[in-house]
């Protein structure tokens, strides 16, 4: 009988021993919990005054901003979240979320940089080229290249020309309209490797359309992930060529911008 306590007595403290070295790797992982799923905020253009519906305001970007600081979210660059869905090794931290713009509007360059560049935060931009030093409303050239230089913007394709593709498939054949969708797509990554080089391989759904015919098209132009407008957080089972975004308009209020990313009214409340 005393052999077998003395034989239950090791056993305990073998366990006890166990249990307080695992101890600290219980509390990194409670610390560092796995992110279960990633967002995407997209914006298009910024002003001091929303006239339209697709410009923000400072403000209102400055506030989307600090609201994401104060609620412990991470901006990390788009393709850390194409990787995540890519990779089954890959990591996020938790609350992982990117920014994206569309277009190329100038108030990219002359609106947003100047909080970028203060805040250091990545973003990735989706343009389409035919507007680039050409439409009054868009960026240069030069203002990209000025853009990419900075190591905190990357630039990706949003087609040649912002197409609607619904359009453009009632008014073609199915022969013209692949050849036209393929152009779309390769014509613009071409373009955007030559004058800024790079790697283009990430595309932005003009208005959002896309189908199982266009996301064949743009994996065969060499795509390897691309997003939509579709109001929903990303998950690791999301498809690569139809990745969701929350599009940011000047409406959207902080608690709004919350209400999006899933948190609840007590996560929300600040911390003592």
């Amino acid at each position: 009988m005393r052999a077998f306590h003395r034989k239950l007595g090791c056993m305990l403290t073998l366990l006890l021993a166990m249990a307080t070295a695992l101890r600290p790797f219980a509390a990194l992982a409670e610390a560092e919990p796995a992110a279960p799923e990633a967002s995407i905020l997209v914006y298009h253009r910024f002003a001091d005054e929303a006239t339209d519906s697709m410009t923000v305001r400072v403000a209102t970007f400055e506030a989307h901003l600090a609201w994401l600081r104060a609620h412990g979210y991470r901006i990390v660059p788009l393709r850390d979240i194409v990787a995540w869905i890519d990779d089954p090794s890959a990591t996020l931290p938790p609350k992982a979320i990117a920014i994206t713009v569309d277009d190329g509007h100038r108030s990219v360059y002359e609106v947003m940089r100047p909080i970028v560049l203060r805040e250091r935060f990545p973003v990735t931009l989706f343009i389409y080229p035919s507007a680039i030093s050409n439409a009054s409303y868009a960026m240069t050239w030069p203002e990209l290249r000025e853009l990419r230089d900075t190591g905190l913007f990357d630039i990706q394709s949003h087609t040649w020309w912002h197409p609607n593709f619904n359009t453009e498939r009632r008014r073609l054949s199915g022969p013209a309209f692949e050849q036209f969708a393929l152009t779309q797509f390769t014509h613009s990554r071409d373009l955007l490797e030559h004058q800024l080089g790079g790697r283009v391989d990430m595309l932005a759904w003009p208005f959002g359309i896309y189908d199982d015919e266009l996301v064949a098209l743009a994996r065969h132009a060499g795509y390897r992930a691309a997003f939509t407008i579709e109001p929903h957080n990303v998950a690791r089972s999301t498809q690569p060529l139809a990745i969701p975004r929350f599009l940011m308009v000047d409406a959207c209020t902080p608690a709004r911008l919350g209400q999006l990313l899933g948190q609840h009214p007590a996560a929300r409340q600040p911390q003592p």
